[in-house]
């Protein structure tokens, strides 16, 4: 690994095992714990506090397989404050109990020490193929490969994981961890088709004509915004996703150094302020820029990003640019960006930088809807889908869930969804094989 890639070792450390039991202990065991009210997927957090306050970790484990399929991501990405431990009693106080923690340190230990072995049922219900291996796909897939159904995930990509592969840092989000638990997936009988392109390779009428009861598409929102202002094609002006995904594959040593959109040295500028904004500017910082600054258009208490990640950002030398709205991107005689024209709280002002990252957003891509007949869309390109059964398109057998359907939100929240469509799925195919018989 060369130097500069040292220094995406990850930021938060793990508790050893006497920490773990320490902070499990501090447990209220609340008769209403608000907590699990605060997990999207109501996770019994008590449940697997109290086990693991008694050392009892594959108990603890085994409670948290019932409603996660990935709890080592989720316990390093997920954003705590704002959901299970944000709910916790103790949280008000300033004492709240390090929920995400302990989860990872349970996910890491079932890892390392392979404690739990699932009794997996035969998989004779159904076949599903889903689309996409992000957080919604790769939940389906777990979900549904436990009740019976056999489970193909296709990929456009070489390794399976999507945004949680390429999109996150992996100093918050190591690429290790992140196969550990598609192993996980895997070994719960799911096979994985990669380098396929769903719309391109195969279709999905190809894929009913393969076999296949139900089609899931996961593929979340792959198109990044663009920013409608003059100077916006000039050489400079990057998406943040390319410079998190260019970065992911340097640190993997898949690509050299001189492919990563950063020449070290360089002032940086990233516009928007969630959380792809903050993983942009810390990566920047990672990557030897000279300067970085978020240049947002609204208030500190307005930005989308988690607050830990904006604090951690702080700490580490990012500038930030409140209510401040970009105008123009200006360039020099050779068209690479040099500065930009902005609206400031001090007026206009032309503020210099050498590299600018979009981050304001991304939208669905269209290669499958434009390759599918009957998947309805609304205005925005993202997928219409039914309350019964929950998450069907309007093509009959054909799911949809995550960011595809829901906008860009969190991993959590994209799971959460994935979980009540693979609900969905199973109703849909068990109605049609009954329906066969």
């Amino acid at each position: 690994m060369s130097e500069t890639n040292t220094t995406f070792q990850e930021v938060n450390e793990s508790y050893s095992i006497n920490e773990a039991i320490a902070e499990a202990k501090r447990c209220l065991n609340c008769k209403n714990p608000s907590c699990k009210k605060g997990c999207p997927i109501e996770n019994d957090i008590p449940g697997f506090i109290h086990q693991l306050s008694m050392g009892n970790m594959g108990a603890a484990m085994s409670i948290i397989n019932e409603k996660s399929n990935l709890p080592a991501i989720c316990g390093r990405v997920c954003p705590h404050e704002k959901q299970c431990q944000g709910h916790c009693v103790l949280y008000a106080k300033g004492k709240g109990i390090q929920i995400g923690k302990l989860e990872r340190f349970i996910a890491d230990f079932d890892t390392e020490m392979n404690l739990i072995r699932e009794r997996l049922p035969q998989k004779t219900r159904g076949k599903v193929a889903v689309i996409g291996s992000g957080p919604a796909g790769l939940t389906v897939a777990g979900d549904l490969a436990r009740q019976g159904f056999s489970v193909t995930i296709f990929d456009g990509q070489e390794e399976p994981g999507g945004v949680l592969m390429y999109g996150i840092p992996e100093y918050r989000l190591p690429k290790v961890v992140v196969r550990k638990e598609i192993e996980k997936i895997e070994a719960l009988g799911v096979t994985f088709a990669l380098s396929c392109m769903v719309g391109k390779d195969i279709t999905v009428d190809q894929m009913f004509e393969k076999g296949f009861d139900a089609i899931f598409i996961g593929t979340g929102t792959a198109l990044p915004k663009s920013l409608d202002v003059p100077g916006a094609k000039l050489r400079g002006v990057v998406q943040s996703s390319y410079l998190l995904h260019m970065v992911s594959i340097y640190n993997q040593n898949t690509v050299t150094r001189d492919r990563v959109p950063l020449i070290e040295g360089e002032r940086v500028g990233i516009i928007g302020c969630g959380n792809v904004a903050m993983d942009a500017a810390r990566t920047a910082v990672r990557m030897g820029a000279g300067s970085v600054s978020v240049i947002y258009h609204r208030t500190e208490n307005e930005m989308s990003a988690i607050q830990s990640e904006y604090q951690e950002a702080v700490k580490e030398g990012v500038k930030f640019l409140w209510q401040t709205s970009t105008q123009e991107f200006l360039g020099d005689e050779q068209g690479h960006v040099r500065a930009i024209r902005a609206n400031t709280p001090e007026g206009e002002q032309v503020i210099p930088f050498d590299r600018i990252y979009l981050a304001i957003g991304s939208r669905p891509a269209n290669r499958i809807v434009s390759t599918t007949t009957g998947i309805d869309v609304d205005d925005t390109g993202y997928i219409i889908t039914k309350e019964r059964p929950f998450g069907m398109t309007t093509r009959k057998g054909v799911f949809a869930g995550g960011d595809v359907v829901h906008h860009p939100q969190t991993v959590v929240l994209a799971m959460k969804a994935a979980k009540q469509v693979a609900v969905g799925i199973a109703q849909y195919v068990d109605a049609i094989k009954l329906l066969e018989n």
